[in-house]
């Protein structure tokens, strides 16, 4: 029990920025769903069960339009391919996580892959529920969030053109935070690149599979070169 008390208390500063991030982006969604008629039972279920921010906007839409099943697999494939690329560099930190393996892998979202991408747990604090706990936190403020959300629009009326831009401000607030800690700027300055390279070239409705391929065959092709940067 100390050991889950002292992971717990060593994840939970580290979520503080998710918190403040969420709490904004949560309620847009809470509110944007409420405005399409939809329930707090419903930002309750899509956020527990999905928890993915960018696919739960884009579900939004999805939900209000005919249904159309292949449509939305490809359209979900397409918001949601990152995390492939996120599940494979997380394969060795996951290892012998025992049964806390499978919710990680379920919880691993762009913050949470922030987070434990670039933070180590103190000294003597154990590491599979130190992520397990990082995962957690941020899942319950999403849900939280989102939640509160949906009562806000349930109870009020609101003007909701534009508010989905917090999802943006998000992502830069992430970006600028990776890049204030990590000393080697080649990786985001290549993903930059690339995807406004195909951004550019193939227009905003196509260049995100096709960018974040181009990005892992640079960063593979020049890993070597990379990790000479960083090496001491």
């Amino acid at each position: 029990m100390n050991k889950k008390i002292a992971a717990l208390k060593a994840a939970f500063p580290h979520t503080i920025p998710i918190l403040m991030g969420f709490l904004f982006l949560g309620i847009a969604f809470g509110i944007l769903l409420s405005s399409k008629g939809y329930t707090l039972g419903w930002a309750l279920l899509m956020s527990i069960f999905i928890f993915a921010g960018s696919m739960q906007f884009v579900a939004i839409d999805l939900l209000t339009q005919s249904f159309n099943p292949i449509n939305a697999f490809f359209l979900t494939l397409l918001v949601n391919a990152r995390h492939l690329l996120y599940g494979i560099s997380m394969l060795s930190k996951y290892r012998n996580t025992g049964k806390k393996k499978a919710y990680l892998i379920f919880g691993l979202i762009d913050e949470s892959f922030s987070i434990l991408c670039s933070t180590e747990p103190p000294a003597g604090v154990d590491r599979g529920w130190f992520m397990f706990f990082v995962t957690l936190f941020n899942h319950i403020y999403w849900v939280a969030a989102s939640a509160m959300g949906a009562l806000l629009g349930s109870l009020f009326t609101f003007n909701s053109q534009g508010i989905e831009f917090v999802m943006t401000a998000l992502f830069i607030v992430i970006f600028i935070n990776q890049w204030k800690s990590q000393k080697n700027h080649i990786p985001a300055l290549t993903g930059l690149g690339v995807s406004l390279s195909c951004l550019i070239i193939l227009g905003p409705n196509d260049f995100i599979i096709p960018s974040m391929i181009l990005i892992l065959l640079v960063l593979s092709l020049f890993r070597k070169n990379i990790e000479k940067e960083v090496a001491p």
